[in-house]
C-alpha cells in the first residue's frame, strides 16, 4: 500500500506554518502539553487554512518522530551548548531540518524561512548560526542521515529497553522503526466492507476494516455525513471483536470516550451503556453516535464509584495507560511519558479492573483493553488481578476470534497487536487485551 504523501507548503505567506510548528514544538517539548491539546491551542496554527495546518501539523510530527535524529544532527553543527535564553533556537533549527533533510521542501526555502523564523521568534543574535548550520546540513546532512540508526536515536531508552525484554530485540527495532513513517488512516464500516473499500480508494482489513493510505480531510469522503462509518484502527476493532455475538446483551464501555468500541458494540445491536469521567470527550462521542444513528447511553462518572442499576452480561475497560502502542499517530507521548507514568498508571489499572468486575454479572465477561506496549499495563495487571479474584478465570482467544491473525494471540491466550504488524501496509496500533469470565461463586 502506498504511503500517505507528505504535505506541502501552499502558504501565501510561507513563514506562517512553519511559526506555527515552532510554536506548538515549544508548547509540547517546553511545557509537556499533548499534541492534541497544542494544535487546538495554537494560535498561529488556529490562523491557518487546512493547507497551511495540514503542512504545520507534519512538520511538528516529523519533528517528534525523528527528535532524536535531528538533535543530533543539530549536536554535529552546535558543539557549544547555547545560553538558555537561546534555547528556542534549537526549535527553530528542528523545524528547519525536519523541511531540509525529512520533507519535500526545497533546499532554499527550508534554508531561507528557517533564518527568517529565527529572526521572527526574536533570536536575531542567531540568524548567522542558523544559516550557517543549515547551509552546511544542506550539503552534508543527506549522508549524515542515512549514516544514522534511526531506531535507537529516536526511541528514548527506557522505552526500548522495555520492548527488547518484551519482544526480542529484533521485533522493538522493527516496533521503532514503524513509528517513524505516516500511519494510514483506518474506518470501521456499518456493512459491506468490500464496496466501501472500493469507494473510499482504500483496502480491506480483516472484517469491517478499511484502510485509507491518503484520506485527507476526513470529514469530506464520502460516507462520513451518512454516518457510514467510523475512524478506527484495525486494532482496536479486532480486540472489541473477540467479545463475539454481542446482541441484545448488557454491556458497560467504561472509560469510553472517544467512543470508536461504544459504536462498533451498538452497530452490533447490543444494548450499551458507555461511561467516562470526561464531560468534555464524551461530547465527541455523542456526536458520533449522532452521525452513525446508532445509540446508547452516555455518562459521566468516575467508574471506580458509579453505581450501575444492575449486573452487565459484558463489561469492557478500556484502561487509561501509557499509551505507547499509539506513537505512530500520537509521536508526542515518548516524550511526555516516563517509567514513572506506567507504574503509576498500573496502580490505576487495577483499581479500575476490581471495579469493573464488580459490575460484571455471574458468567459475563470483562474485557480489560489497553493501548500499551508495556507489560505492566497489560498481562502483568491480569495476572495480579486474577491472582487476587478467584472468581475470575482467563478465556483464551483463539485465532478464530481475531479473524485468522494468528500472531494477535499471545501463548497465554491474550491479544497483543504490535505496530510492526502489517508494516508493509502502514502497520497498526499496539493494543492488548485480554477476556476474562466470571465464574460461579
Amino acid at each position: 500500500m502506498p504511503r500517505n504523501a507528505p504535505p506541502t507548503d501552499t502558504a501565501a505567506d510561507p513563514l506562517m506554518p512553519r511559526l506555527a510548528a515552532f510554536e506548538i514544538l515549544q508548547d509540547v517539548l517546553r511545557r509537556k502539553r499533548a499534541l492534541d491539546d497544542a494544535l487546538g491551542a495554537g494560535r498561529a496554527y488556529g490562523a491557518l487554512d487546512p493547507a497551511g495546518k495540514a503542512f504545520a501539523a507534519f512538520l511538528v510530527r516529523t519533528v517528534l518522530r525523528r527528535l532524536g535524529q535531528i538533535d543530533a544532527l543539530i549536536a554535529h553543527c552546535v558543539r557549544d551548548p547555547l545560553p538558555r535564553k537561546a534555547r528556542p533556537v534549537y526549535d527553530v533549527l528542528r523545524v528547519g531540518i525536519a523541511q531540509l533533510l525529512f520533507s519535500a521542501t526545497a533546499d532554499h526555502a527550508a534554508v531561507s524561512t528557517t533564518v527568517d523564523l529565527c529572526r521572527t521568534v526574536g533570536q536575531v543574535p542567531f540568524a548567522k548560526l542558523v544559516n550557517a548550520v543549515m547551509r552546511r546540513l544542506q550539503r552534508e546532512g543527506a549522508a549524515m542521515r542515512d549514516a544514522q540508526d534511526v531506531a535507537g536515536l529516536n526511541t528514548p531508552a527506557w522505552l526500548m529497553d522495555s520492548w527488547v525484554t518484551a519482544y526480542g530485540a529484533e521485533t522493538a527495532n522493527a516496533i521503532a522503526r514503524q513509528h517513524l513513517e505516516t500511519p494510514p488512516i483506518d474506518v470501521t464500516v456499518k456493512s459491506d466492507a468490500d464496496a466501501w473499500a472500493e469507494t473510499l480508494g482504500g483496502k480491506r482489513m480483516f472484517d469491517a476494516t478499511v484502510r485509507i493510505a491518503d484520506a485527507g480531510d476526513v470529514a469530506a469522503l464520502a460516507g462520513f455525513d451518512d454516518g457510514a462509518w467510523w475512524v478506527q484502527d484495525a486494532a482496536a476493532r479486532l480486540a472489541v471483536g473477540v467479545l463475539g455475538d454481542v446482541g441484545g446483551k448488557r454491556v458497560y464501555d467504561l472509560c469510553a470516550a472517544p467512543g470508536g468500541k461504544t459504536l462498533d458494540l451498538a452497530a452490533a445491536g447490543a444494548d450499551v451503556t458507555a461511561l467516562d469521567i470526561s464531560e468534555k470527550r464524551l461530547v465527541r462521542l455523542k456526536e458520533n453516535l449522532t452521525r452513525t444513528g446508532l445509540s446508547a447511553e452516555v455518562v459521566a462518572s468516575d467508574v471506580r464509584t458509579w453505581q450501575p442499576p444492575a449486573p452487565a452480561d459484558i463489561v469492557v475497560l478500556d484502561a487509561p495507560c501509557s499509551s505507547t502502542g499509539t506513537l505512530r499517530r500520537h509521536p508526542d507521548v515518548q516524550h511526555l511519558k516516563s517509567p514513572e507514568d506506567v507504574e503509576k498508571l498500573g496502580a490505576v489499572q487495577g483499581a479500575l479492573l476490581d471495579a469493573s468486575a464488580n459490575m460484571t454479572a455471574t458468567g459475563g465477561m470483562l474485557l480489560y483493553v489497553t493501548c500499551s506496549l508495556q507489560p505492566e499495563e497489560g498481562p502483568d495487571v491480569i495476572d495480579a488481578f486474577l491472582a487476587r479474584t478467584p472468581a475470575f478465570r482467563r478465556a483464551p482467544i483463539d485465532t478464530g476470534d481475531v479473524c485468522g491473525f494468528a500472531d494477535a494471540v499471545t501463548a497465554a491466550g491474550d491479544f497483543r497487536t504490535l505496530p510492526s504488524h502489517f508494516a508493509a501496509d502502514g502497520g497498526m496500533d499496539g493494543f492488548f487485551a485480554a477476556r476474562l469470565i466470571r465464574q460461579d461463586t
